[in-house]
């Protein structure tokens, strides 16, 4: 009895315990402080009120400490303290068999994050995408930021791994950063390329051989855009033997047509007829393969050949224009783009008619873009002058990644900008975003009330392409109309659009034709 004595007294002292920090415990709080004033327990009644805050205090902070305990957000590893991990990994793979997988990843144009929003912006934007993939993993799994836009992650051991599985937790990885990261008020919308190898087909014994496979799984997935998923294979490393080589190859490539123009569509969302293309620098090297921009238009600038570059990609689109025309299809221009080095040239006006000239081609032909940044920055110097002598000379002035430079509407006047191209980070999921819609629209009305013409680029998916048309976009480019392809897939390309355009039925006049 003594003994279920005790027990009953510890379970009242602890029901009463549990009971004083519930929240329904404070609302018995008045009435017994009544009660006792009317019984006269005057001293009672101010003690209550005196404990009353001591009471929500510490029920408060048994809440956050001892009853829900809140998970801490976790900082991703230093590249070195990761590197030891995946030794350590590397080791218990082989003693007990069990298998990890390694995914790297990196966030698309996270480079002109900065430069639209500011420093602070990009590093709050880091860590709430570190904070994303912390939570949709486990606790064990290891994070580590490589670089400002490229992170890697390791799983625990995992009873199964194969190919299916792998690509399932690498979609999950990029499902997280999927909804928009809201900084300042903006909602950004994140997407990455992801690489992959399991610990059982990484090359090597030691950690980093295993990282330097994952990577070169990402560096195969960029080429492909946004979303991309590569696995680690064998001829990889053939790759990455190759790849070190570029530095002294990509002079010699832009010398023997190795570095060409592919050029990419753009179309009227009224009519859906073709408005022009855009000539693409893309590298088919002949040991490698197709080499993503991003990786050798950096070199190309490092060695001082944009302007090299510029000339191939010029001549490469007026040859284009030309062979359209002897087809008989009707392509009204294709751009080109120019970067501040082929812009200070003081012959570059002189150059381009030209060239014009040798191919018969009249300037309006030819759309010269120019990224924001460099209208925005522009003074009055040579740049200035030749942007506006093109435009006097004829050829269309399109303003580069809109949105991304800041150039006020007195500069689009100044510079006699024909047509501005939305960038892709207002275009990406548009027509699922109420925020994104809203700045197109600002974009669209202002463009209108300029007089200008406007061009979406990144259009990725029928949705975006509806709702651009809907809110009054002219023009839309990206890969949800066509990738970017060599000239000779340009012919069957133009052929089989036009004999869709051909099927779609025509809504009949007043005439009843």
């Amino acid at each position: 009895m003594a003994f279920r004595s005790r027990s009953g007294t510890g379970l009242f002292r602890k029901s009463l315990v549990g009971f004083s920090v519930n929240p329904m415990f404070l609302t018995f709080l008045p009435a017994i402080g009544l009660a006792a004033y009317w019984f006269g327990v005057r001293g009672a009644s101010v003690l209550l009120a005196a404990l009353l805050p001591m009471v929500y205090v510490a029920r408060t902070e048994f809440a956050a400490t001892g009853g829900i305990r809140r998970r801490k957000k976790k900082a991703s590893m230093p590249h070195k303290r990761f590197v030891e991990l995946l030794d350590t990994a590397r080791q218990e793979t082989h003693q007990t068999g069990a298998q990890r997988l390694l995914i790297c990843l990196a966030i698309e144009d996270f480079d002109h994050l900065a430069e639209r929003h500011g420093q602070a912006a990009a590093d709050q934007a880091l860590r709430k995408i570190n904070d994303r993939l912390h939570s949709s993993l486990r606790t064990e799994d290891a994070v580590a930021h490589l670089s400002a836009a490229n992170f890697a992650i390791c799983t625990t051991p995992l009873l199964r791994l194969d190919l299916e599985l792998s690509i399932q937790l690498a979609s999950r990885v990029q499902s997280a950063l999927e909804e928009p990261i809201h900084v300042d008020g903006l909602g950004l919308y994140i997407s990455a390329s992801v690489g992959f190898c399991p610990s059982a087909r990484a090359p090597g014994t030691s950690g980093q051989e295993w990282l330097n496979a994952a990577q070169s799984a990402l560096t195969e997935a960029r080429p492909f855009g946004s979303g991309a998923i590569r696995a680690f294979s064998d001829h990889m490393l053939r790759s990455d033997h190759h790849r070190d080589g570029l530095r002294q190859d990509v002079t010699k490539a832009l010398a023997s047509g190795e570095i060409t123009a592919w050029f990419q569509p753009q179309i009227s969302t009224d009519t859906g007829q073709i408005t022009g293309f855009e000539a693409l620098a893309r590298w088919v090297h002949p040991e490698q393969g197709l080499i993503a921009p991003a990786d050798f238009l950096s070199l190309v600038e490092e060695e001082d050949q944009l302007e090299h570059l510029a000339d191939v990609m010029m001549r490469a689109a007026f040859t284009a224009l030309q062979r359209w025309d002897q087809l008989g299809m009707k392509i009204p221009k294709v751009g080109v783009n120019f970067a501040g080095p082929e812009l200070s040239n003081p012959r570059l006006v002189d150059k381009i008619r030209w060239e014009l000239d040798r191919f018969d081609l009249s300037p309006d032909r030819l759309a010269v873009e120019v990224l924001e940044t460099v209208v925005s920055n522009a003074q009055d110097d040579i740049i200035a002058r030749n942007i506006n002598a093109l435009g006097a000379l004829g050829c269309c002035v399109d303003l580069d990644d809109f949105g991304t430079g800041h150039a006020s509407i007195a500069s689009i006047k100044r510079f006699s900008v024909s047509r501005i191209k939305i960038d892709r980070s207002f275009v990406m999921k548009a027509d699922r975003d109420l925020e994104q819609q809203r700045m197109i629209s600002a974009i669209l009305t202002m463009a209108e009330q300029l007089e200008i013409e406007t061009v979406a680029e990144g259009v990725e998916t029928a949705g975006e392409h509806a709702l651009l048309a809907q809110l009054g976009c002219d023009q839309v480019q990206g890969f949800g109309i066509a990738r970017p392809m060599p000239f000779d897939d340009t012919l069957p390309w133009i052929a089989a659009h036009q004999q869709k355009l051909a099927h779609v039925p025509r809504l009949m006049d007043g005439k009843g034709t």
